[in-house]
């Protein structure tokens, strides 16, 4: 990632911070309208879950600059991820859903300079999820 695309992401996740618990639902609201099949992965309540997801954003926002710290946190919730039925084919789904919500979160703020850059934040972090994924052994899960 570019320095530049770091600071679109960055700039665009301060304006979601104070929105953190809409944002959250409109997230968690059009992934399971995408795929309703997710929804029993998420056995806690989701309010508490989407605080979950919006912190554990940050962190990796705050961390885009620093690899060596990012990538093997990043490598560890892959793993854990396993163990919580993810399957790989999740994260397209994921994928979908965060940029329909930061599209309609953010508006005219989610310029197509934002939208790339947080393309590009989310391919790095789900290759390194699910590569890190496949290494769980399938009888550990």
């Amino acid at each position: 990632m570019t320095p530049q695309q770091i600071e679109l992401v960055r700039s665009s996740f301060s304006l979601v911070v104070p929105m953190a618990d809409n944002t959250a639902r409109m997230f968690y609201s059009r992934l399971f309208e995408l795929d309703s099949t997710l929804r029993p992965l998420f056995k806690n309540d989701i309010a508490a879950q989407g605080d979950k997801l919006v912190s554990m954003i940050g962190v990796a926002v705050g961390l885009l600059d620093q690899p060596e710290r990012l990538i093997p946190a990043v490598q560890d919730l892959g793993r854990r991820h396993v163990h919580y039925g993810v399957e790989d084919s999740h994260y397209e789904t994921v994928g979908v859903a965060l940029m329909w919500t930061l599209k309609n979160g953010l508006g005219a703020a989610f310029t197509a300079e934002a939208a790339a850059a947080w393309s590009e934040v989310y391919k790095v972090l789900s290759e390194t999820m699910r590569a890190a994924a496949k290494q769980v052994p399938r009888a550990a899960v």
